[in-house]
């Protein structure tokens, strides 16, 4: 069985450098119908595992370490055994939220996460924060982009440990280099392509 993506919409609260906002985070979950990778436990390790079902839990995948995108994490890998697995640079962002749990491996940029006989690539695509990854899926024709590039452009920079130099080359160099038609599946909202994303960029601020 080739792998499918689900989504799920959980709601919280992003925090960070002081300031608090109610956000709908997308979770995504990839796998088949014995196994599954967990891409951004944000809010709700309960309504995760539900969904989740009695599949294993290979891996809790994050793009990065911003609250609203690790919260439920612990909790989830509590309740499956699963290893939380962040890039090395957002350790700094993580300790904001978790302080006295560290994820349990690291990703790196070309590695490869297989699940359901699907391989997804890790891109390390830094600007929103600096340890931010996308996972991309030949296989599948799909890229999750957690923050790094919605529907309408790049993710947020205004921020402690972002910068939108930084995350214009990311996408440009990194993500732009993807087929047209890869459909981007977002950290929050719609999704969008690479390919209409490419044909709006020109209209973006110049890093």
């Amino acid at each position: 069985m080739t792998a499918i993506v689900q989504n799920l919409v959980t709601s919280g609260v992003f925090e960070l450098d002081g300031g608090s906002w109610n956000v709908d985070n997308n979770v995504w979950i990839v796998g088949d119908d014995t196994e599954v990778i967990v891409i951004d436990a944000a809010h709700d390790a309960d309504a995760i595992a539900d969904v989740v079902g009695d599949r294993a839990v290979r891996a809790i995948v994050c793009t990065h370490a911003h609250n609203d995108h690790v919260n439920a994490a612990p909790a989830l890998a509590e309740r499956t055994g699963a290893p939380i697995l962040l890039h090395p640079d957002d350790r700094v962002v993580w300790d904001l939220t978790h302080p006295d749990r560290a994820p349990d491996g690291e990703l790196a940029d070309g590695q490869r996460i297989t699940v359901a006989g699907t391989d997804l690539t890790v891109l390390h695509t830094p600007g929103h924060a600096p340890g931010a990854v996308c996972l991309h899926s030949p296989d599948l024709g799909v890229l999750f982009t957690g923050d790094t590039l919605f529907h309408g452009g790049p993710g947020a920079t205004g921020r402690s440990y972002s910068d939108y130099p930084t995350i214009v080359r990311s996408i440009r160099e990194r993500l732009f280099a993807l087929p047209e038609t890869t459909t981007v599946h977002t950290g929050h909202g719609e999704g969008t392509t690479i390919g209409a994303e490419q044909a709006t960029s020109t209209t973006w601020p110049e890093a």
